[in-house]
């Protein structure tokens, strides 16, 4: 029976294509996309005894460092595509 959840060795599998020296960042809340930086690992054992790895974002103030790029977030599907809308033809003040 597979897992339905992300493990370790499938983020190191993830990023081993990675460039090592690239920040890592986490994008949260797809109704409001934000990005944060990640600053700690954290490991546990849940209610089953297996053990959880969690990333955290940092404590301080800049942790959160405003929206998510709209292309991420539209590789994440959390928002569409957008496309400006079409220009229409300025009036002319000569009622042309």
């Amino acid at each position: 029976m597979t897992s339905p959840e992300t493990t370790v060795g499938d983020f190191i599998d993830l990023l081993s294509g990675c460039d090592r020296s690239a920040p890592v960042r986490q994008a949260m809340n797809p109704f409001f996309p934000m990005a944060h930086r990640l600053a700690q690992v954290v490991r546990s054992v849940d209610e089953t005894g297996r053990t959880v790895v969690y990333l955290a974002e940092g404590r301080a103030e800049e942790a959160q460092l405003g929206h998510l790029p709209p292309e991420v977030a539209v590789a994440l599907t959390w928002q569409g595509p957008v496309q400006a809308p079409l220009r229409r033809p300025r009036r002319r003040a000569g009622g042309d």
